[in-house]
């Protein structure tokens, strides 16, 4: 077994990192805060940026190596490939023009980091939804030029969620670039986070899970998949709990929509569960756990779960001896490790 284990190549598929720039733009909000800052903000980049706790520390210079800090990072914990996506907030939390000009330039330096280690790191392109169209035309630059596997949208935008069909200009682009949309947490937006803040759930805790696995249901109601049936999402954290509620969501969602209780809740052409197997992938960043790894592998099936870390936030090398004792299959151990992710990140011959 152990021979087997050693055999894979270990793909993490949800590894945040931040540009110098992108980090700069981070502090210049902090010191000249407008009115309407999301105060998950303020926590969340705050404690990194601003807190001199040696974690917080290390994780500001952490989040910026695409080099050798990383890849020693990575042989220490036996990870072959990393998935580069830009950290929560990205450039949603800035105005439009701003966020539009962060995203390029983070692509830029992604791809330039990915052509040094291109065994090595693989990327998702940072995009800007705060102007639709123009995130789109990124999406497409950074796959077609910069050889980037998908977007990556850190959940919410100022409180608005990609349901919304002024967004769609993305997935219409995702779709026909045959490429998938990963979508990460950030803080719940200003209208509905004091609650979380009120005990310190706000973050990875439990606030992460409640806002984007929100978002992925709200796709799912929306039709958005009906809409754009190639779409694939993918989400971290085994689902953002969605796989335990699935058989509730549907039997809750059919009379709903049929009693036409809500002007946005219309019948859709297949239970939400189906959407959810069909359309969305998971990962197992920051979860490693075997019960609920083989929960959602039971629930999903084998090819829906990819193995990630979450690194640099979650990076305890130990963590993946978890994964190398899981009670499967050594094919379902691969499908797990690499070849799931080679498919749906198109990293074999896209």
């Amino acid at each position: 077994m152990e021979d087997e284990v050693d055999a894979l190549k270990r793909i993490a598929a949800e590894e945040a990192f931040a540009t110098p720039d992108l980090l700069a733009a981070y502090r210049r909000l902090l010191e000249h805060p407008p009115d309407d800052l999301d105060p998950g903000f303020r926590n969340l980049v705050g404690y990194y940026l601003t807190n001199q706790h040696p974690r917080a520390l290390l994780m500001s210079t952490r989040i910026q190596d695409i080099g050798e800090q990383r890849l020693a990072d990575m042989d220490a914990s036996g990870i072959d490939m990393q998935i580069l996506g830009i950290t929560a907030p990205g450039v949603q939390i800035f105005d439009a023009a701003t966020g539009t000009a962060l995203a390029r330039s983070a692509n830029d330096q992604l791809a330039e980091a990915i052509s040094r280690h291109p065994e090595r790191f693989a990327g998702l392109a940072a995009i800007a939804p705060q102007d639709a169209a123009a995130a789109a035309k990124e999406l497409e630059r950074g796959v077609t030029s910069l050889g980037l596997r998908g977007a990556i949208v850190n959940s919410h935008t100022h409180g608005e969620y990609l349901d919304d069909a002024k967004f769609w200009a993305i997935f219409e682009a995702a779709e026909a670039l045959d490429v998938p949309v990963y979508i990460h947490p950030t803080t719940p937006p200003r209208s509905w986070i004091a609650p979380f803040m009120e005990r310190g759930l706000d973050g990875a805790i439990f606030g992460f899970a409640v806002e984007t696995g929100l978002h992925v249901l709200r796709l799912i109601i929306a039709g958005v998949f009906d809409r754009f049936p190639r779409l694939r999402v993918v989400v971290g954290h085994l689902g953002e709990a969605i796989p335990y509620w699935l058989f509730r969501i549907d039997f809750m969602h059919a009379p709903m929509a049929a009693a036409n209780r809500y002007p946005g809740v219309k019948p859709l052409q297949r239970k939400p569960s189906e959407y959810f197997r069909q359309n969305v992938y998971v990962t197992t960043s920051g979860m490693a756990w075997e019960p609920v790894i083989l929960f959602a592998q039971r629930v999903l099936g084998v090819d829906r779960v990819l193995y990630a870390m979450d690194y640099p936030y979650q990076y305890v090398p130990e963590e993946v001896q978890v994964t190398d004792n899981l009670p499967i299959s050594d094919d379902d151990k691969k499908k797990l490790y690499q070849t799931n992710a080679e498919r749906v990140f198109r990293l074999v011959g896209g």
